[in-house]
């Protein structure tokens, strides 16, 4: 179901790109593995009689369920990530995410302060970056993480010429 709050008539959504999905997946299952590892230390020492408490079953079910919700945010990666997007606008930079939770960021290009790119490890090796748009109020800085390497350079010159613009202009 689309909404004109989050989806605006009109608008042609650039999303980011799909390689963005194993950088997400890195992500979890780092997260992940180091939750699950730590939630088991107490089923480990109840296993090897070195606890008595937490009871057996308690032991078991706390990384069972962290499994679960693991296996849940799994599912739900590639749909959050195809959910990502932005549109560029003549007056400002609509950024879109959120599958259940859906947010919608209007940046206008004179509020821009500066735009930053990021690159972490697995991000480098698919090509790819983080762009974020800092303006004056904290609440409203803007991230698109996932962008091919060459579009996030294009995207920064783009919107740093026309934030100056905009600026010029008050």
């Amino acid at each position: 179901m689309h909404t004109e709050a989050i989806d605006p008539p009109g608008i042609a959504w650039q999303r980011v790109s799909p390689k963005y999905i194993t950088v997400r997946l890195v992500e979890w299952a780092l997260g992940n593995l180091v939750a699950v590892l730590i939630l088991s230390v107490p089923l480990v020492f109840v296993l090897l009689g070195w606890w008595r408490w937490p009871p057996l079953w308690l032991a078991i079910t706390v990384p069972a369920v962290m499994m679960l919700i693991a296996v849940w945010r799994l599912v739900l990666i590639p749909r959050q990530v195809r959910a990502i997007g932005y549109a560029e606008r003549d007056d400002d930079l609509l950024v879109r995410s959120g599958i259940f939770f859906q947010r919608t960021m209007a940046v206008p290009y004179g509020r821009m302060q500066y735009v930053d790119i990021a690159v972490g490890p697995v991000e480098r090796g698919l090509g790819l970056c983080t762009v974020k748009l800092h303006t004056a109020s904290p609440g409203t800085n803007a991230r698109l993480p996932g962008l091919p390497a060459a579009e996030g350079a294009r995207l920064r010159e783009q919107l740093a010429a026309r934030g100056e613009a905009r600026l010029a202009g008050l």
